[in-house]
């Protein structure tokens, strides 16, 4: 793809999702604040952009076959795919880290008080994103797939859809929720690094949090980048 200042940082991301390692690494958003232009994000950042659009070109030229393949699935098959691989990675991790978290504070709470604070928040986005997911599985993604049924029966569809996008929009809003408050959590662990006298549970619990702020992040991503961007795209063309 040619990469200008007007391309937004998620079609970037989603055209090669190595380029997510250099938005990272300048601090520019790319799943929750996907939807700006490079421009924008670099003015946001303070990032120079003519020293950025060189890196960002040289890597989207590399062939990355994982990034074609969710981009080329239909949207039944995104949903499924979401499901499955990020849903269950959510699912299995809580209660993970919600243990670790807890032995974290009874061990070493006394010399690292931030410890509470990030149980607390860790504990809030376990009960958010869960109910999030519900949400999802039980009214988005259904709600998805009846469009794509629709559009390859070539139904009338115009009295069945229409409202798509106020699901979305709060998705959005619980999305932004969920990365501010990683946000914090990453800046009370340092980055998620574990202190000198952090023991083998602190190392694993802080390495397990990074992993699955990363796993978030991607997973905002191909449905902030991708599905809804998608969805609404289908809906407004049955309906029209």
């Amino acid at each position: 793809m040619e990469i200008t200042k007007n391309t937004t940082v998620g079609d970037i991301v989603k055209a090669n999702f190595k380029t997510a390692q250099i938005f990272d690494k300048n601090s520019i958003d790319f799943c929750c604040g996907g939807g700006i232009s490079l421009d924008e994000a670099c003015q946001k950042s303070k990032v120079n952009i003519q020293k950025l659009m060189p890196e960002l070109e040289t890597l989207v030229k590399i062939n990355d076959p994982d990034s074609k393949y969710i981009d080329g699935l239909e949207l039944n098959e995104l949903c499924d795919y979401i499901e499955k691989r990020h849903h269950t990675y959510v699912s299995e991790n809580i209660p993970f880290l919600q243990q670790k978290l807890q032995k974290l504070c009874d061990v070493h709470g006394g010399n690292h008080p931030e410890l509470f604070e990030i149980r607390e928040l860790f504990n809030g986005a376990a009960e958010n994103l869960t109910e999030h997911m519900k949400k999802e599985e039980l009214i988005l993604f259904p709600y998805i797939k009846k469009m794509v049924n629709f559009k390859a029966e070539q139904g009338d569809a115009k009295n069945e859809f229409g409202d798509v996008i106020t699901t979305i929009e709060l998705m959005h809003e619980e999305h932004e929720t969920e990365g501010e408050r990683f946000e914090k959590i990453s800046s009370l662990t340092s980055g998620y690094t574990c202190p000198a006298d952090g023991c083998g549970t602190y190392q694993v619990t802080y390495q397990t949090l990074k992993d699955f702020e990363n796993d978030l992040h991607r997973h905002i991503h191909l449905e902030n980048n991708i599905l809804f961007k998608k969805a609404l795209l289908l809906e407004s063309e049955l309906i029209k």
